[in-house]
């Protein structure tokens, strides 16, 4: 996960800058969807500690030289992302103090300012040579076994305790403490008043009896909603068929045509061209496409063994040609890395008409092959039947 977290990274800030890939990582179906194209369980929570790891590791040897730096994580590693960002600050002269005091506030607004029975267990910071950054945060709660995850970009935010967030995500659980709310101003600034008086004021507020029926407020907006459900297999309900019908419609059309001759990496087939052609829609993709974050399991499967054991041959291939594409890219020969651009153009242009296989055939068939394809899952590698 970590070779591929890097390649994937590296393609999209050649492409779109360092910024850009902030703007994805704080978008909650990209992370999802990129976190599945990895190989992790798709609708697992542990998906937001695997990919901040995998981007920790990945991205350790070129951070310099892609200027995106990544800090933070799990537990005790969440709690070194002060020291860790005051390195990053002495190696690209921000101020590593002004990002600390960032990431505690940060901390700060999701666990008291945001009281919704998620406790925080983990803290993601990424931040670019420029200053511009993105964190990710995820929150558990025991009793209902469920995940939140909350997610900041700098790049627009005017207000830490006013609507901060580019998206809170996670199941509804009833009614919450949300002072982030733009609807909680006004008691935003009853609480500061409060304060300013004393504590007098306050004992004396609570004192009274109090019987006024409260305002009712206007119900939030419906807003797409990252919701997964509790079943570790993919299905049909799970994904939009047709997007992968054109993903497979264009790495059997597309292929033959590009890949023959710009992508002549020892081993690489059909099989491969389709796991690229998910691939090139995490980096080119618009953010409409993310929707459905199960349908890039597809590319790679799933260490759980869902939709089928992640196949690791087609894995290494996958890394072989995006690593060759971006190293080309380098020196100024971006046929390659074009190439794999064109699948997702090729997918979005078909989509309306493409058809293939039912999604159980086609899982059927993954998992038949799944030992020529080196298949493996958290159960051990697969064997010919």
């Amino acid at each position: 996960m970590a070779r591929l977290g890097r390649v994937i990274v590296e393609a999209i800030a050649h492409e779109y800058g360092t910024d850009e890939v902030l703007r994805r990582l704080s978008h909650p179906f990209w992370f999802q969807a990129f976190g599945a194209v990895m190989g992790m369980d798709w609708h697992s929570s542990g998906i937001t500690t695997s990919v901040l790891g995998a981007l920790k590791r990945g991205l350790w040897p070129v951070r310099d030289e892609l200027g995106l730096y990544v800090c933070g994580g799990r537990g005790k590693h969440s709690r070194k992302t002060p020291d860790e960002l005051r390195a990053v600050g002495e190696r690209t002269g921000l101020s590593g103090d002004e990002l600390g005091s960032t990431s505690r506030l940060i901390a700060k607004v999701d666990s008291a300012a945001v009281q919704d029975g998620y406790s925080l267990y983990l803290h993601g910071f990424f931040v670019s040579r420029s200053g511009a950054w993105t964190v990710v945060q995820q929150g558990m709660n025991p009793s209902l076994r469920e995940a939140r995850r909350y997610h900041w970009l700098s790049e627009g935010l005017k207000d830490f305790v006013d609507q901060p967030h580019t998206a809170i995500d996670g199941k509804s659980s009833g009614q919450i403490i949300n002072l982030t709310d733009r609807r909680a101003s006004s008691s935003r600034t009853a609480q500061l008043e409060l304060v300013a008086r004393g504590p007098g004021a306050v004992i004396d507020v609570l004192a009274r009896d109090l019987r006024k029926i409260a305002t009712p407020v206007p119900a939030q907006l419906a807003l797409p909603h990252l919701s997964l459900p509790h079943h570790h297999e993919v299905t049909v309900k799970d994904l939009v068929l047709r997007r992968l019908h054109a993903a497979l419609a264009a790495a059997h059309e597309r292929g033959p045509r590009d890949f023959a001759e710009l992508l002549l990496v020892p081993g690489v087939g059909a099989r491969t061209v389709e796991a690229l052609a998910l691939v090139s829609e995490v980096i080119h993709g618009a953010p409409c496409r993310f929707s459905d974050p199960a349908r890039f399991s597809l590319a790679h499967g799933g260490k759980d063994g869902h939709p089928f054991p992640v196949p690791l041959a087609v894995y290494d291939r996958t890394i072989g040609v995006l690593h060759d594409a971006i190293a080309r890219a380098k020196l100024g020969q971006a046929d390659r890395l074009s190439a794999i651009e064109r699948l997702d153009r090729q997918a979005r242009a078909i989509e309306a008409n493409a058809s293939g296989p039912s999604f159980a055939e086609h899982v059927s068939e993954e998992r038949r092959r799944s030992a020529e394809f080196d298949g493996m899952s958290v159960f051990g590698p697969e064997r010919d039947l």
